[in-house]
C-alpha cells in the first residue's frame, strides 16, 4: 500500500538505508518542515518499507514550479522488486495535481538506471557528496 507520511514515518529510513545507520542529523532536511513539502511511504503488513519526500525547491535555470525529489529509500531485502518504481510514479502524480512543471534530485550514481528508466534526464555533470559518494542531478519534465 501506498500512501501520504509523516517526517517521522520516512526518517528511520533514510537513516538505515541512506545513511547506513549512521549520520543521523544529515537524515533531516531543510525543506522538510515547509508546508507544501510531502512523504510518500510503501508499506508492507504495516511496515514502512520505501519512502521518498518531495520539496519545493525549483532550480532557477528552469521555468516554472520545481519540485525536489529527496531521501528515496527502499529497505535493502525488498529491493528491486518495483517499490521504488511505485513511490515515485504516486509521487509524480501528487506532483502534477499541484501543476509542477518539473521534478529533479541529486541522485547516486547506482541509482542512475533507475531514474534513467523512469525518464529523468541528466543536468550535471558527477560531483561528489560528502560521506555519500558520487552523484548527478536529474530532471523529468511531468
Amino acid at each position: 500500500m501506498i500512501r501520504f507520511a509523516t517526517l517521522e514515518e520516512v526518517l528511520p529510513i533514510r537513516i538505515e538505508v541512506l545513511r547506513n545507520g549512521k549520520l543521523e542529523p544529515t537524515a533531516h532536511h531543510s525543506e522538510d518542515p515547509l508546508p507544501e513539502t510531502f512523504h510518500v511511504a510503501f508499506l508492507e503488513n504495516q511496515q514502512v518499507i520505501g519512502i521518498a519526500s518531495f520539496h519545493p525547491v525549483a532550480l532557477t535555470e528552469y521555468k516554472g514550479l520545481g519540485y525536489q525529489l529527496r531521501g528515496m529509500a527502499v529497505k535493502n531485502h525488498v529491493q528491486k522488486k518495483g517499490i521504488g518504481k511505485q513511490i515515485l510514479i504516486f509521487g509524480e502524480e501528487e506532483l502534477k495535481k499541484r501543476n509542477v512543471n518539473y521534478v529533479w534530485c541529486n541522485a547516486r550514481e547506482k541509482a542512475f538506471p533507475f531514474y534513467e528508466k523512469m525518464n529523468y534526464q541528466f543536468i550535471s555533470e558527477m560531483f561528489e557528496v560528502p560521506m555519500i559518494g558520487p552523484h548527478k542531478k536529474m530532471l523529468k519534465y511531468l
